[in-house]
């Protein structure tokens, strides 16, 4: 299937990914329970997969989430009648566990269970057996336990079940993870824990203070964003899976699994500006304990819980999705350079003061720990937002995330009344500003350029005006952002960079989809612009590519017409929300309250 043919359910824990044909992969978080994943990638169902659907081969299904909730529904249509099958993870349990309901809505409907429990990444086959009618499956400290009301049977080592569902009538399943050694979880009330969990997520999306035209889109981006968060450390991850391609057959294919400081200090910003002021000191507080020590040892990116050793593996045994090789577990990328990474943290905790949330001291003295790093290696290459695999450069949106970084210093002192040697920054501040205006501008197009000396263009400068660098009305923003349109655009969908040339900068073979969330800072600035009307058409394209549940993936293929890269994507989903509050903002200014009152003139 297309990997927009999938729903998104999770518990603030873990996550899996429900398919339109009744298939469940259920990804979990690369932590201490990290084999406990008994599916490693959509669709591959001889390495793990839990499918639930009709006998016959002609079925029509639907999808839906219920209003302002993480419960999926998918209703079946046979010849002969139609199911309803609701599938969620309960949240308030002390337990990982995926529940599925099943509801004759009319007629009947002969349906089929198969559940193929593979640890380790679709590797180890476990030991299963049945006591007191539960199926539990074992291998190493991992296990499953089956509850069901429905009769199952081993078959090719998956169990099996078939029976038949008559209107009004409910069978249930659900699926428990526990360690090994333990006893399994008793079950609890399967319709009691729907009730709960839904009544949960309502009144959970009931606080998002949005009030635009564009509120259904918003809160179902809002929902995805929270329920990537993991809820023991306030950690936020960039995606649910690893390995998905940003090009079908190629080998751009990583692992997002991660807590990436950029994505979610962008993911926490937007749940701020919606009034979810709580995930923001939950987020701050896993910060000031990931990033605990000297800050040259900061990473841009960490483990769910703050774990600092994210070692990159190949996983030879998977064919990865539609055989794009290789699959990846961890993520090199952990030990770049990423010097834009520091702007957006200073950048993530300044407006959490400004919109009334308490830091504690140690968060400022982190920060001043920060600022002076920055002071001291702003001049150095690096491997930039996109974390090039190619050789580091002076990358221009770099240097700019480095001006923020000391800006930001600077406005926390004067609006916060903290101590900071503000008259130092100040300086500074300044030459790196005059730094980017000199060296990162074209001498001859008058546009600024990807790194140092480049001609090529880069996405990325579209954060230029959106962070207050410069206005966008600056005659060189505003021929940036025109180049870029034109440039850097497919079938109205934006690109990072050049995707024929991206050989040469990011060191893999080029090509891949249109990237999502610069097309959203398209729509901010064509609203800084003033030109709304543009911004809204834009944007509105963008709800278009939406699955039909309202998710989004990393990349757009146009050719195609599908999604790629990992799913569903934060980065995205942050760039939804920003543009919405944006664009009920009239263009007037940025929802994205970053942007600096001033700048430097130049």
């Amino acid at each position: 299937m297309r990997i927009e043919d999938y729903g998104f359910i999770g518990d603030l824990h873990t996550g899996a990914l429900v398919g339109r044909n009744g298939s469940i992969d259920w990804l979990c978080l690369p932590r201490f329970d990290s084999d406990a994943c008994f599916a490693a990638l959509l669709g591959t169902e001889t390495h793990g997969c839990w499918r639930l659907s009709p006998v016959a081969e002609n079925f029509r299904a639907t999808q839906r989430y219920r209003p302002d909730s993480l419960v999926l529904e998918t209703e079946f249509e046979t010849d002969t009648g139609a199911v309803l099958v609701t599938d969620f993870m309960p949240l308030l349990s002390p337990h990982r566990q995926i529940v599925r309901l099943v509801r004759g809505l009319r007629g009947e409907v002969d349906l089929t269970m198969r559940l193929v429990i593979r640890f380790d990444y679709g590797w180890t086959v476990p030991w299963v057996r049945r006591t007191e009618g539960v199926l539990r499956a074992v291998a190493g400290p991992n296990a499953l336990s089956l509850h069901s009301d429905v009769e199952t049977h081993g078959e090719n080592l998956s169990t099996v079940a078939e029976f038949r569902v008559a209107a009004g009538e409910n069978r249930s399943f659900v699926l428990v993870w526990h360690w090994s050694h333990e006893s399994a979880p008793k079950p609890e009330n399967p319709q009691s824990l729907l009730a709960t969990t839904d009544a949960w997520w309502t009144s959970w999306a009931q606080r998002c203070t949005y009030p635009g035209r564009y509120r259904e889109a918003v809160v179902r981006s809002l929902i995805t964003l929270k329920a990537l968060s993991f809820q023991p450390s306030g950690g936020i991850v960039a995606a649910l899976t690893t390995s998905l391609p940003e090009h079908l057959g190629g080998v751009r294919n990583w692992d997002y699994r991660y807590c990436w400081l950029r994505d979610a200090t962008l993911t926490l910003y937007s749940l701020m500006a919606a009034g979810y002021t709580e995930e923001a000191a939950a987020w701050i507080e896993w910060l000031l304990r990931a990033v605990a020590g000297d800050p040259a040892q900061l990473q841009i990116m960490y483990g769910a819980a703050g774990e600092r050793s994210l070692p990159e593996l190949e996983v030879k045994h998977l064919p990865g999705y539609e055989n794009s090789r290789p699959v990846r577990r961890g993520n090199a990328a952990v030990d770049q350079f990423q010097l834009d990474v520091y702007g957006e943290v200073m950048d993530a905790m300044h407006q959490a003061r400004r919109l009334g949330i308490p830091l504690s001291e140690p968060a400022w003295a982190l920060q001043r720990h920060l600022v002076d790093y920055v002071a001291q290696n702003w001049t150095r290459t690096d491997e930039g937002i996109w974390e090039m695999r190619g050789p580091a450069r002076h990358f221009t949106h770099s240097k700019v995330m480095a001006w923020v970084a000391l800006d930001r210093a600077i406005r926390s002192v004067e609006e916060f009344g903290l101590e900071g040697d503000t008259a130092t920054w100040k300086q500074l501040r300044d030459l790196i500003h005059a730094d980017v205006c000199e060296k990162g501008v074209h001498p001859e197009r008058g546009v600024f350029v990807q790194y140092y000396g480049a001609d090529s263009l880069d996405a990325a400068l579209l954060q230029i005006p959106l962070v207050g660098f410069l206005p966008a009305h600056d005659p060189r923003v505003e021929r940036t952002i025109d180049a870029i349109a034109r440039g850097l655009m497919q079938n109205g969908l934006i690109h990072r960079y050049h995707p024929i040339g991206s050989a040469y900068v990011d060191g893999l073979p080029p090509g891949e989809g249109t990237f999502l969330p610069c097309t959203f800072w398209l729509v901010d600035c064509l609203c800084l612009l003033g030109r709304e009307d543009d911004a809204r058409e834009l944007f509105e394209k963008l709800l278009a590519i939406r699955s039909p549940l309202g998710l989004l993936a990393e990349e757009y293929e146009p050719r195609l017409q599908r999604q790629l890269g990992n799913y569903p994507q934060a980065f995205t989903h942050v760039g939804l929300v920003n543009s919405a509050q944006n664009l009920a903002r009239h263009g007037a200014k940025p929802a994205d309250v970053r942007a600096a009152t001033t700048a430097p003139p130049s």
